[in-house]
């Protein structure tokens, strides 16, 4: 496997792990009790951690694409298992 392959492949774990990622621990102004500003939306988090998202979704990523990796070489699941 290419180099430029491996890095498209752990991008796309990785963008979906962040997606995954995004809505676990985030609570809204009513849940933490605060006040809202005016005009603000009911639904709009109060405790956005973008680093933690980063990090959670960094260790997601690559433990999704090491398995993604060791079953391309060590072929634990091919095509002809669905055949």
């Amino acid at each position: 496997m290419q180099i430029t392959s491996i890095l498209a492949i752990y991008i796309l774990f990785w963008v979906i792990s962040a997606f995954i990622m995004l809505p676990i621990g985030i609570k809204t102004h009513d849940e933490l009790g605060q006040s809202k500003i005016a005009g603000q939306a009911d639904s709009a988090p109060a405790n956005f951690k973008p680093k933690l998202v980063i990090i959670r979704a960094t260790i997601l990523a690559s433990i999704l694409f090491g398995l993604f990796y060791a079953n391309y070489v060590f072929e634990w699941i091919t095509t002809e298992t669905f055949i």
